[in-house]
């Protein structure tokens, strides 16, 4: 049987898949098995952060898995212990974190930890978490309950109570009550058409929370290790938030999800656990990549190539003003915004046609999430073709 013929008789169809068959990649570069080469702006929906194949986070992998891959969370894991140290020491925060194996996970745990802190500390019971509209969190039943996207709630209730979903963050204010527990934001929506928050109006939030005893998680599932530039959007933001999840681009593309908390003592022996999270594997696998990625930041390529890419991305949006608004994001988080009468999903075909792989983010966003190690000569060639396909519209 055809490769295409046995994913649809035998997986569950929950994917638009383009049924294109890649076999390796090589940092930004991907070949299929006809062995044409794409220039990946996609990066795995921002997972592969160092890149396809990257020959040192393949030694990390391979050694690690000749020795232990998992024992379980029953006995010390020297990998996690260092890894937990390490994204303190590197964050600037002071945090415990608990690791799982992806981000909706990751988001679960933080509003367990919120639940719990909203039932142990203060006079009345607090449970409310505060989300934004447009914003994504998962696709467990409770953290896809905490995303504000009424048409992602079809079908999967009843969900969990104490969710209430904010316009915008001036509008946080007013949904406080005595039962807040928590406010839970992207500091860029991803899934939300790549779309940043203001960076004073966040601080004046985070300062307002802290004085009122509401704990601050930040969803760094997407923006987290290194994606906008500083190791947390949140250092970038200069906010230190109660809580901080993360996954995606912290294993490289092994599943791995973390979440960090300044509160250090608010769960119990018990009260929370993960039989893979944390394992050797996934945690050597991200030790590896937080060492590549500061020596990528250090060295000041990291920067260098940020600016790089958000001056070629504006360049396309002046010269096709007829297909975009404008460019938007941070870091290596970036968009064009499709206009109104055009179709986003038409230009990302056209670009695939041409060679180069690029995403869609809510309903008329082009969105950019290329690895953090790209070169000069790949991000060129990625926008010699994507002009090309856009000069085909």
């Amino acid at each position: 049987m055809e490769l295409e013929e046995i994913d649809k008789k035998y997986v569950l169809q929950t994917y638009a898949r383009n049924y294109v068959h890649f076999v390796k990649g090589s940092n930004s570069v991907l070949y299929d098995e006809k062995g044409r080469d794409y220039i990946d702006f996609g990066s795995g929906i921002a997972v592969c952060s160092v890149g396809h194949a990257n020959p040192r986070l393949a030694r990390a992998i391979c050694d690690q898995a000749s020795k232990l891959i998992h024992i379980s969370n029953l006995y010390l894991i020297e990998t996690q212990a260092l890894l937990a140290k390490r994204l303190a020491e590197l964050s600037g925060y002071d945090v415990a974190t608990f690791f799982a194996n992806s981000g909706a996970e990751a988001n679960e745990g933080a509003i367990k930890m919120a639940r719990k802190y909203g039932e142990v500390e203060g006079e009345v019971k607090r449970y409310k978490i505060i989300t934004l509209e447009h914003s994504f969190h998962g696709r467990t039943i409770t953290a896809l309950k905490a995303t504000g996207q009424e048409s992602m709630h079809n079908y999967f209730g009843p969900f969990p109570d104490g969710f209430v979903y904010a316009r915008d963050i001036s509008h946080v204010y007013e949904l406080i009550d005595d039962h807040t527990v928590a406010v839970m934001v992207e500091l860029v929506q991803g899934e939300g058409g790549v779309q940043p928050m203001d960076r004073e109006q966040m601080q004046k939030l985070a300062a307002e929370l802290k004085r009122r005893d509401i704990l601050l998680i930040v969803d760094e599932v997407q923006t987290g290790i290194y994606r906008t530039g500083e190791v947390l959007a949140s250092n970038l933001y200069e906010i230190t938030p109660d809580i901080v999840t993360l996954a995606k681009g912290l294993g490289g593309g092994v599943p791995i999800g973390a979440i960090m908390t300044t509160h250090k003592d608010i769960l119990k022996t018990g009260e929370h656990g993960s039989t893979f999270g944390g394992n050797f594997l996934s945690t050597r696998a991200a030790l590896e990549v937080l060492d590549i990625l500061e020596g990528h930041k250090q060295s000041g390529e990291l920067d260098r190539m940020l600016l790089l890419f958000e001056q070629r991305l504006k360049a396309v949006a002046s010269r096709y003003t007829h297909l975009f608004e404008k460019a938007v994001g941070v870091g290596f988080m970036r968009g064009l915004r499709v206009k109104e009468g055009r179709d986003a999903g038409e230009i990302i075909g056209a670009a695939f046609k041409e060679g180069v792989v690029v995403l869609k983010a809510g309903k008329n966003t082009v969105r950019f999430l290329p690895v953090l190690t790209i070169t000069k000569e790949e991000m060129e060639l990625g926008f010699e073709r994507f002009e090309r396909a856009l000069d085909h519209l």
